[in-house]
């Protein structure tokens, strides 16, 4: 009893590094986030396009607390009947140190047309409308990524945009153009198309502004996510990259093709791609790290069985010592896990681990064969441990039949163990 009391004291000890090692591997994280994001700064960050919009001023009176009639200036925002996006994405890697982030080159065109801007069913006074202050303006969430002067032919004619947009109803960052109607009376289409190249990171979205939007993707990366509010309506993903395409109607989304200030459910309707870097060091080391009190408690029982059944007597200080070493490993794997594969690392750190448990064990039993039994077991809860990091989906399930084994196991060696040393 003295005996399982001691190593319950021991296990709760140990827990104490093994919280420390995945506070490791969170640090680790957050240099490597650190990294990332200091890359994409002098890059570009994720692109976010919407647009164009037509937005048109005008005049909003009200009366004040004192009785006094006001105006103020409030937008009209109109967006595009028709609006095709195609995009292709040159990804390249760089690095920052050990750390390696996903940046790309984009060509990015937009075509459609608006049809001329409604006040009818608002009830403002056309003299109230500033039209001569209309303007056009296109969402780009990271303005340092454009790499030309964005030009617009409107109706043929060629317009260049200018920096920053005049509120925020719709872009919280882009450009913009004075658009030119004279007055309400001439009510043209404005057709509209362009060309630009815009650099980005990791991931490029798009919010479908037209009352029917088109959008097609492609490039030569081979690991996509699509993400956002909309799935692409069709897909392909190759070994030499991926195309993608969607159709969005206005009946998709929660807002209309005009309205005045900012809209509801702008954001929550963008989608696009992100360009993935196949495997997460970091996450599945953490995930594995939950397991180190499995592996500790495991292995203190096998020692206290081996010392019960053959009657080795197991000094307090070499459990300490194996339960180290067993916490070593996470280090050991975190730190090889940043330079080679994860798979790598894992088989590599275990690998050493159990060497050297394997003959420490040796020397405490002084037994060849139970210390092959001994590395048997560490192999197997390794092996164990690996698979469920790997079967995600089934890791629940995995782990819950592998423990059910093993207290069957250790029901089964204790069954004949007489815990209170009387005779029979």
């Amino acid at each position: 009893m003295v005996k399982l009391i001691s190593m319950g004291i021991l296990i709760l000890l140990l827990l104490i590094p093994s919280e420390m090692v995945q506070s490791l591997i969170n640090e680790r994280q957050q240099t490597h986030d650190s990294a990332l994001d200091e890359i994409s700064s002098k890059w570009g960050f994720e692109q976010h396009i919407s647009g164009p919009v037509i937005n048109v001023p005008y005049q909003s009176f009200f009366v004040d607390a004192d009785g006094k009639r006001k105006s103020q200036i409030q937008y009209a925002h109109f967006l595009p009947e028709e609006l095709k996006i195609a995009g292709t994405l040159e990804p390249e890697m760089r690095h920052r140190g050990i750390y390696e982030a996903v940046v790309y080159k984009s060509d990015v065109s937009l075509m459609g047309y608006f049809r001329f801007p409604d006040f009818a069913e608002w009830n403002i006074a056309p003299s109230d409308i500033l039209w001569k202050e209309t303007t056009l303006s296109l969402g780009i969430s990271d303005l340092r990524g454009i790499k030309q002067r964005l030009t617009i032919n409107l109706n043929g004619n060629p317009i260049e945009f200018n920096p920053g947009v005049e509120n925020n109803d719709v872009h919280e960052s882009g450009v913009s153009i004075r658009l030119p109607i004279a007055d309400s009376l001439n009510k043209p289409d404005f057709k509209f198309d362009m060309s630009f190249k815009l650099n980005g990171s990791k991931e490029m979205y798009f919010i479908p502004l037209g009352k029917e939007t088109t959008v097609s993707i492609k490039s030569d990366w081979t690991n996509p996510s699509f993400d956002g509010a909309f799935l692409p309506d069709t897909h392909h993903i190759t070994d030499k990259g991926f195309d993608a395409e969607w159709k969005i109607f206005h009946l998709n989304r929660n807002y209309g093709q005009k309205f005045r200030g900012a809209p509801t459910g702008l954001q929550e309707s963008s989608f696009g791609v992100k360009l993935l870097i196949p495997v997460d060091n970091y996450q599945k080391t953490y995930r594995s790290a939950k397991y180190a009190i499995l592996l500790i408690t495991l292995s203190f029982t096998l020692f206290f069985f081996i010392e019960v059944l053959n009657r080795k007597r197991i000094h307090p200080f070499q459990y300490i010592l194996v339960g180290v070493a067993l916490c070593l490993f996470y280090t050991l794997l975190l730190s090889v896990s940043e330079y080679i594969s994860f798979n790598l690392s894992y088989l590599l750190s275990a690998t050493a681990i159990i060497l050297l448990i394997s003959l420490y064990a040796k020397t405490i039993f002084n037994n060849l064969r139970l210390a092959l039994l001994f590395s048997l077991v560490l192999i197997i809860l390794y092996a164990f441990v690996f698979s469920i990091i790997q079967l995600q989906d089934y890791a629940l399930l995995l782990g819950s039949l592998g423990l059910f084994i093993v207290l069957a196991l250790v029901m089964y060696l204790s069954r004949k163990i007489n815990w209170y040393g009387t005779e029979k």
